[in-house]
């Protein structure tokens, strides 16, 4: 059985790219129920985010398996494959396991340190619990996943002076105009990403928010805890004609702002410059809004160039992550190649012993006239040399890191010694032995 990691992100793929791959959470059912049926996977956990999609899985046969991903991805979402599959990665084995606990731990996020992925994670192996799309091997993967985010949030700062891509907008802002003291700011959306930038906001100063929403109640508790406005959406221009700053995060599946909608709104502006700081994915405003004249678009990819800038802080705390996530990477790898070792072991006890006992009682048979004492003192020294004879291969092949080598003592084992190979879909419990 393999692990593997098959995915893009905002380092291998533009965001029209990831837009036309992304889930909407709608779809994460019946996608898992698709990835199910594949014959050649076994467990399979998707994760979707602004940033990211990739798909977690256990397979027998690797390149049969990512192939047939890949097909899956370009069939589920009309997109031929042709166009994408030079964005993908595929991480196996030891380095899929890094991967995941790399990004559980926000490692590699566009802004190192941010919180958000870790919930996203956590998502994403519920409902595939819910949809029986994982198994043993996952569940233990992604358990050992959210313990390594933990401990590099608990032995590290990385969190400490780390910022989401709310804050990051928020910082672009103050770039932007210095100070936002005397800005009026209009947040689309009441999401977690726009209450974030809120709050974010009023800490660098901003006195007058706006908020509006689909849902209006929404808009209005969120005003209400910042002391704004809530505007209703479909009174949305209103809200573009005061503002300086638009920060707009929804969950629309097409643009909420198009080119023609805001030029007509710089008009009524009478061309007083405004900026969007677009953070949805996919993104709410169309590019062409970015040519305007005093029109200033920044979308989510705009952002990493200011992540990139505040990962200097965090190197050497990152470091130090990198350090607990490779200490958790073999405690994994240990415990996922003694799902075959473990078994391996068993059996060859199983086989000297049944030898042992077998040939132990020709022998006391032949002679009937050794005393009780005597007969538990052979028995105590078969059962020596059986211990010592085993002792040292069993040694190795616990110890043995590299999962080729494992495989091959296992695979010479079982057939030198005609041992019962290895069931699949094994319990966890059942590598405990």
């Amino acid at each position: 059985m393999e692990i593997i990691v098959i995915g893009l992100n905002h380092k291998t793929a533009s965001i029209e790219i990831r837009e036309r791959l992304a889930f909407q959470e709608s779809e994460i059912e019946e996608a898992l129920r698709r990835i199910k049926a594949i014959p050649s996977i076994r467990e399979a956990i998707l994760l979707s985010t602004c940033n990211r999609v990739e798909l977690y899985a256990t397979c027998k046969e690797m390149e049969k398996a990512v192939q047939e991903l890949k097909e899956f991805l370009s069939q589920f979402h009309q997109f031929p494959l042709e166009r994408f599959e030079k964005n993908l990665y595929l991480l196996v084995g030891k380095e899929a396991v890094r991967h995941i606990f790399r990004v559980a731990s926000s490692l590699d996020s566009m802004v190192v340190g941010e919180p958000q992925i870790l919930g996203q994670i956590k998502e994403a192996y519920q409902k595939a619990n819910e949809s029986n799309a994982s198994g043993v091997i996952l569940h233990r993967l992604l358990h050992r996943a959210f313990h390594v985010a933990k401990r590099v949030r608990t032995e590290t700062k990385i969190s400490n002076s780390a910022v989401s891509v709310s804050s990051v907008a928020v910082e672009l802002a103050q770039r932007i105009f210095g100070t936002l003291e005397d800005r009026t700011v209009f947040l689309i959306g009441a999401g977690e990403m726009i209450e974030l930038a809120a709050r974010h906001l009023v800490s660098g100063g901003v006195r007058k928010i706006l908020v509006t929403n689909r849902t209006y109640e929404r808009a209005v508790n969120l005003a209400q805890e910042f002391q704004g406005e809530a505007i209703p959406f479909d009174e949305i221009n209103r809200g573009l004609k005061k503002a300086d700053i638009v920060i707009s995060a929804t969950n629309s599946p097409v643009p909420i702002f198009t080119s023609e909608q805001i030029s007509r709104v710089m008009k009524e502006r009478k061309q007083r410059p405004i900026f969007f700081i677009d953070i949805a994915d996919p993104r709410d405003i169309e590019p062409k809004v970015g040519d305007l004249e005093n029109v200033y678009l920044f979308n989510i990819d705009d952002l990493q160039k200011v992540a990139y800038e505040n990962l200097k802080d965090r190197e050497k705390e990152a470091e130090k992550a990198e350090g607990i996530v490779g200490e958790e990477v073999e405690r994994f790898v240990r415990w996922y190649h003694s799902l075959e070792v473990t078994p391996t072991i068993v059996a060859l006890r199983k086989k000297f012993e049944e030898i042992r006992r077998r040939e132990l009682a020709k022998m006391l048979s032949l002679h009937p006239e050794l005393t009780e004492k005597e007969r538990k003192s052979l028995e105590a020294m078969t059962s020596a040399i059986i211990n010592k004879i085993l002792h040292e291969p069993v040694t190795q092949l616990k110890e043995k890191d590299e999962e080729a080598m494992s495989d091959f003592y296992i695979d010479a084992l079982q057939t030198l010694f005609q041992l019962p190979q290895s069931p699949e879909g094994k319990e966890e419990e059942d590598a405990r032995v």
